[in-house]
């Protein structure tokens, strides 16, 4: 604090720029944010387990030896499931060692994809998809039911530790929105897993929650009991036969 005070101007104020890091948890950038802490600093303690050092070794055999940073976005993820689906600062100086390069390097990574997690999430890391087709077909409900059910706002997480609410841009189903992606690290990442629920509404969203809570796996993909998978929802109303192969042209009468 005293630091921030020496090289900012007097009209603002550290504490008012701290908060104002802490009000940006808003935006779909919240979760890059850093701010030095008790459990995320240079000397919070990451190592990776036996199992994952043995994965982090096979990831990189899959690149030449000159060129192991190219491994730095799957041992980012790896990391991040083995943590609890966020990565503290300890956990990418810690890939650095590995792959040889400046822990800068990493940072620049990490902070550039949204998939990565800069600071605690959830067990059950709810993403809702923002894009222009979830959106007209509610995704703005579904994001409300969630916050209101689980009294967080976006990018908080419950006081059980158990769920945390975020955004994500398009999840590439337009057709079956509005949607949600989840990710469970109950399990580290032995157990983990994403998955996409989709043909939500309101009331669905939340009964997949309290699955979840219940630790029991609620049916991915649609949730609409009227559509197969991407199919139209009802059934088909056109193509209902295979399709007649067009006639074959006589080349000898050419």
């Amino acid at each position: 604090m005293q630091a921030l005070r020496r090289i900012l101007p007097s009209s603002i104020r550290p504490r008012a720029l701290l908060q104002g890091f802490r009000d940006a948890r808003l935006y779909s950038t919240a979760l890059n944010l850093h701010i030095n802490s008790q459990d995320n600093n240079e000397n919070t303690p990451f190592e990776f387990t036996k199992a994952n050092m043995d994965k982090a070794k096979e990831i990189m055999s899959h690149y030449p030896l000159n060129y192991k940073q190219s491994a730095v976005i799957p041992l980012l993820d790896l990391a991040q499931q083995q943590h609890g689906g966020w990565l503290p600062v300890s956990a990418m100086n810690k890939i650095a060692e590995i792959i040889g390069v400046p822990s800068i390097r990493v940072y620049e990574v990490a902070t550039f994809y949204s998939m990565f997690n800069r600071t605690k999430v959830g067990k059950y890391h709810i993403q809702v998809c923002g894009t222009t087709p979830c959106m007209i077909r509610g995704s703005r409900d579904i994001e409300a039911a969630l916050l209101k059910h689980l009294g967080v706002k976006r990018n908080e997480v419950t006081k059980d530790g158990m769920f945390s609410v975020g955004e994500m841009e398009c999840m590439g189903c337009c057709v079956n929105a509005p949607m949600v992606v989840v990710s469970d690290y109950t399990n580290g990442s032995e157990g983990y897993s994403y998955n996409y629920y989709e043909d939500l509404t309101p009331k669905r969203v939340v009964e997949i929650v309290e699955m979840l809570r219940k630790g029991e796996k609620p049916p991915v993909g649609t949730q609409n009991p009227t559509r197969i998978k991407c199919g139209p929802a009802g059934g088909n109303t056109t193509l209902l036969s295979d399709p007649k192969p067009p006639p074959c042209r006589d080349l000898d009468a050419v």
